[in-house]
This record gives structure tokens, C-alpha cells and sequence, in this order.
């Protein structure tokens, strides 16, 4: 066993699944020759581990990330090949900071190098996406008969379009309209899957404070995982660069304004009473899953959770030996009650590529790897 850190304290009913990982860097995510940008770097560096391109246009470039690896294995039956949330805006056009694109802000999954996954903020279109809009089973069936799809209507304006673009905008423009015929598909299969599934009433409204945000976001992803709508989600609880304040537990100062502390030791006291108040709603998600039955287990047993942050240190823009934290078990081939610091320079992306290898996805090489991280299942 090892002590928590104060941040960690809430994890502790969870400590025997728990794997705390120090010295872990995401060195894509450093200034490699770009005009800063670290904030838009870290978001989607974190499960990528590629250096992202300096771009404030439609021309993004990243990595297929972790989760969307894992998702294209163990998702294929399932409806929603996976689901992105936040409680944070979502905006995924125009310049952010420094020269690049909204989509690097707030865009933590990709599904390709050029194709991030914008993170749903509004739980009621959450939970729509997952069972329909319906209220009732009935309701969704005749929705599912009647639906057709938005691009029927619009063909020929779609031929007259296409005709007039040159090849590379056409390939474009193709990817668009698959895109959201995909998405339509997903959701009319979502509809169908769910039409005898017990689904709570719809979220109305956003709720007002983070925690009680939060927990609706999770309360959400577990009933994703109960109905086996989807089997791997993420959640960017604060995007980069965010100005939320948190009135509710006495911080009223924005959330980046305060990790730019200055060391100054009232400053940093509030940030780290601000990081414990995220990771306490870690713990209720994670109390969530186990209070949920699932075989001779509960969801929990089955669900490895990736926690942590693309920055180790905001007020200096550090990525090197970032904060990150494994909850598993030994279904998913790991040991917890364990804080493992490995030595100075280790990639993130090597946890990556063992939690791939544990997922049964098989790639030797993950961005900047070197190889797996061991003593994971403690040996």
C-alpha cells in the first residue's frame, strides 16, 4: 500500500483498484518549434500522443487517440462506437489560442489524425443520443419508422456542390456526408436497441453548479454502459484555458486564472482544494459503476478508468511527469494499491500502449512509445 496525496483522499474507497503513476511526460504536447499554443497542444497530445499541427484552420492534424483504438475493437457491436461528453463549451471552428483551432481546445477523443470528436455539453442531447427522443418505447419505435435521413432532401443541392469543387474539397465533402449519415445511423440503432429499456426521465436544462453538472454527465455514461449502448466514453471535466469559477465550494477566482498561482501559497492551497473537488466527483462516478450489477460482478469490476491531465504544472505550462491515475483490477490485468514512479523521460504514450495491449488491440508502436510500462498487473 502508500498514502494518497490530500488531492487523491477521495479515491480512497477505491485505493485496492487504484494505480497512481508518476514520471509519465507528454513531451508531445511541449513547444517543438510552435508559437505557444500549450494549452491547445495538451488536450489532444493527452490520448494521442502526437504532436498536434499548428493550424487555425480546417486542416487539423493529431493522432487517433487511446479510447478510439480501443472503441474500434470492442465497440462493434455495440450502437455508439463511443461518447464524448464535457461541461464545458464546445466550440469546434475558429482560432482558440496561438494559432490554432478550436478543435484542439475542446477536443480530447479523435477518431483519425484529422477527425476530433466534439465533446456533447447539453445532457438532455446526451441522453437523446443514447435512447432516443421519444418518451416512450413506442414513441421511439415510430420515430425510428419515420425518420429519414437529412441528406435525402438535400441531394441535389449536394450533386450541384460537388460539381463544382475539385478533387481534394469533393474527398472533403464526402467525409461530411458520411459522417453525418453515420451519426443518424448510430442514433436510429440506438433508438431500436433501447426501445425496451427501462430509461429514465430526460434531462432538462444545465444544471448550475460543476458538481451537480458532473454527476449528471456521469450518471449518463453509466446509463450508457448499463443499456450497452456504448462501451467507452470520455469526459473532459475542464477543457483548457477554461474560465469556470467554483462559488459553490468558496472559489470564486476562474479556474485557469487560479492555476496560474505564482507559488503563492494561498493561491496554490485554493487550486489544490479545486483539484480535490474534481477528483471527489471521480469517486462518486467510480461508486456509481460499483453500485451497478453487471454479470457476477458490477460495472465497475469491468471498466478501467484513465484519470489526468495533459499538464502537470499550469502555472509554468509543464508537461513533463504529468498527474495520471489507473483505476482497474485484475479482470483488466491490473494490480491496484500501488504508486509507481518510473524513471525520468518515460512517454505517456507507454501506458497507452499497454492499456491497448490489455484491450487486446495490438499495435507495437503508439505516438512516442518505447515500449510497455511494466509492473502494471505487478510483475
Amino acid at each position: 500500500g502508500f498514502e494518497l496525496s490530500p488531492i487523491l483522499q477521495p479515491l480512497e474507497p477505491f485505493r485496492n483498484r487504484a494505480l497512481v503513476l508518476t514520471g509519465l511526460d507528454n513531451y508531445p504536447a511541449t513547444d517543438q518549434g510552435d508559437t505557444g499554443g500549450q494549452h491547445p497542444r495538451a488536450a489532444p497530445a493527452f490520448m494521442s500522443s502526437v504532436h498536434p499541427k499548428q493550424t487555425e484552420g480546417a486542416d487539423v492534424q493529431a493522432g487517433t487517440t487511446v479510447d478510439q483504438m480501443i472503441a474500434e475493437l470492442i465497440c462493434r457491436d455495440s450502437k455508439l462506437p463511443s461518447l464524448e461528453v464535457s461541461v464545458d463549451r464546445n466550440d469546434v471552428v475558429g482560432a482558440c489560442d496561438h494559432g490554432y483551432a478550436c478543435a484542439y481546445m475542446n477536443s480530447m477523443s479523435w477518431k483519425s489524425p484529422t477527425q476530433p470528436l466534439p465533446a456533447e455539453t447539453n445532457p438532455r442531447f446526451v441522453f437523446e443520443r443514447l435512447f432516443g427522443s421519444g418518451d416512450t418505447a413506442e414513441a421511439r419505435a415510430i420515430r425510428v419508422e419515420e425518420d429519414r435521413s437529412i441528406l435525402d432532401g438535400l441531394a441535389e443541392e449536394i450533386s450541384a456542390l460537388s460539381s463544382r469543387l475539385g478533387g481534394h474539397d469533393r474527398t472533403k465533402l464526402g467525409e461530411y456526408l458520411d459522417a453525418i449519415r453515420d451519426v443518424e445511423q448510430r442514433i436510429a440503432g440506438a433508438e431500436l436497441t433501447n426501445g425496451d429499456f427501462a430509461v429514465p426521465e430526460r434531462p432538462v436544462g444545465v444544471p448550475e453548479t460543476f458538481r451537480e453538472y458532473a454527476e449528471l454527465m456521469f450518471d449518463l455514461q453509466v446509463l450508457a454502459f448499463q443499456a450497452d449502448v456504448t462501451r467507452v466514453t470520455s469526459f473532459m471535466m475542464a477543457r483548457e484555458n477554461i474560465n469556470r469559477s467554483y462559488n459553490e465550494i468558496g472559489l470564486p477566482e476562474a479556474h485557469h486564472s487560479m492555476s496560474h498561482h505564482g507559488n503563492n501559497p494561498e493561491k496554490m492551497q485554493d487550486f489544490s482544494k479545486l483539484n480535490t473537488y474534481h477528483v471527489d466527483a471521480v469517486a462518486y462516478y467510480l461508486d456509481k459503476l460499483q453500485s451497478v450489477p453487471d454479470g457476477d460482478g458490477t460495472l465497475l469490476d469491468g471498466t478501467v478508468v484513465l484519470y489526468g491531465s495533459g499538464m502537470s504544472d499550469g502555472n509554468t505550462h509543464n508537461n513533463y511527469s504529468v498527474p495520471v491515475v489507473v483505476i482497474g483490477g485484475p479482470e483488466n490485468g491490473l494490480e491496484g494499491n500501488r504508486h509507481l514512479v518510473y524513471p525520468k523521460g518515460t512517454p505517456l504514450a507507454n501506458l497507452s500502449l499497454s492499456l491497448l495491449s490489455k484491450f487486446g488491440v495490438g499495435v507495437e508502436q503508439f505516438g512516442d512509445s518505447t515500449g510497455q510500462l511494466p509492473l502494471l498487473s505487478g510483475v
